[in-house]
């Protein structure tokens, strides 16, 4: 075969695989397209394709070998030479070329002898990979070897950062479905309206940092002119966390329907919690049972503080601290007697989340218990509603222009005066 007739085969087989690699495949799909054209082009018995995790700057193995998703640096062997240099290296004996690592072969059983490796280089000179081709079934890679390996790691390369950028869209589209979901089933759990309680008056707010966040709130009236109040902060942000605070919501509201107490909700919801989540993970909560008729708040509160008591006839303020640690850190073999507040007319329980305490300004100095008082002070009349409207501005107005840094949640319980 002469040496033009030789080119045009090679162009035409080039092309054809072009032609191929244009079909709409997902990224799994199209390496082991590049690796199987890359064979049979240049008459090959094995190939690997290494895509290069520039955040990592390190090289993963995603296809051509047992040993899938191997990382290894960037800069290491052959295969990172290629990457840092971005050229070309044809290796006729890799067991006699001190750079080759013989140890895949050792994990493997398979045995190189001879190697041409490629540099997959997408728009703008991006690094997108590197496409190794092993053991030339005749001979080894000579120039016309790597003359069509390089057209046709060119036409993969552009294909592969075209396809890895279609993926990462898809996926972040996905994600942000995802999100919107779990953020209207979390919005769903939230009281639609505050509960009626004779000679008492109810506010509450949420608002997430992200689209989805961990805290949540829920009034669960239980007759006899009781009221059951919780307010909860999964760790983190996101979706995760969001789906914990409905668990633990949905976990409480059937503890009541089989008429468990206080004591009984606490540690039962606890130890589930403590079996379900991550051991990184843990939710904390206040579980809180109002008495109207003895003005009595019995409640745990597990790493969930201060809690704060506004006594109207003194001007004055309680803060009490968390009376356990929190949901899903421990399991409970026994707890202590649940704390108790006492609301005289006009005092006001507030459960505030630290995204109100911590709200930092630009300066980094935060809003804290002294910003919620100002409020409370400045506004003796407010309703309990106006009153979360009233601290929410505050705290925001403290802030500035510096972002919201944490989810916020506020429940107040205020008695009427008399």
């Amino acid at each position: 075969m002469s040496a033009d007739t030789s080119d045009t085969q090679a162009l035409r087989q080039i092309l054809e695989v072009t032609r191929k690699l244009a079909a709409p495949f997902d990224l799994d799909t199209m390496l082991s397209e590049v690796v199987n054209a890359s064979r049979e082009v240049l008459n090959a018995d094995r190939g690997t394709v290494f895509l290069y995790d520039a955040d990592a700057d390190e090289l993963v193995v995603r296809v051509g070998t047992e040993l899938d998703h191997i990382r290894i640096p960037a800069n290491t062997g052959i295969v990172g030479e290629s990457a840092q240099t971005r050229k070309l290296i044809n290796v006729p004996d890799c067991y006699a070329d001190p750079r080759f690592n013989r140890a895949i072969d050792k994990q493997t059983g398979y045995r190189s002898r001879c190697m041409l490796t490629i540099p997959l280089i997408g728009y703008e000179d991006s690094l997108v990979g590197v496409l190794q081709i092993l053991n030339k079934n005749e001979g080894v890679f000579d120039d016309r070897d790597e003359f069509v390996g390089q057209a046709l790691a060119a036409q993969a390369a552009v294909v592969l950062h075209r396809v890895k950028i279609t993926e990462q869209i898809i996926a972040s589209e996905k994600l942000g479905q995802e999100i919107s979901v779990a953020r209207d089933v979390q919005m769903g759990t939230l009281p639609k309206d505050m509960p009626e309680i004779e000679g008492y008056e109810f506010g509450g707010a949420f608002s997430p940092t992200d689209q989805t966040g961990g805290d949540l709130y829920d009034f669960i009236p239980l007759g006899g002119n009781r009221l059951f109040m919780l307010m909860g902060d999964a760790t983190g942000h996101g979706i995760g966390p969001a789906l914990s605070a409905t668990q633990v919501r949905a976990m409480l509201r059937v503890a009541l329907r089989l008429q468990s107490s206080l004591d009984d909700a606490f540690i039962h919801i606890n130890d589930q919690l403590c079996e379900d989540l991550p051991d990184d993970r843990f939710v904390t909560g206040f579980f809180g049972l109002l008495d109207a008729e003895t003005n009595t708040v019995r409640f745990h509160s597990g790493g969930q503080g201060p809690i704060m008591h506004y006594q109207a006839d003194m001007g004055e303020f309680d803060w009490h601290p968390a009376t356990t640690y929190p949901l899903g850190y421990l399991p409970h073999s026994e707890l202590d007697d649940p704390h108790a507040a006492v609301l005289d007319p006009g005092d006001v329980l507030g459960l505030i989340s630290d995204g109100i305490y911590e709200y930092e300004n630009e300066t980094g100095d935060q809003f804290g218990r002294r910003g919620v008082m100002r409020v409370l002070d400045a506004h003796p009349d407010a309703s309990a509603q106006e009153l979360v409207d009233h601290i929410m501005e505050a705290a925001r107005e403290h802030g500035g222009t510096a972002p919201q840094a944490d989810d916020i949640t506020i429940v107040l319980a205020r008695r009427l005066p008399e």
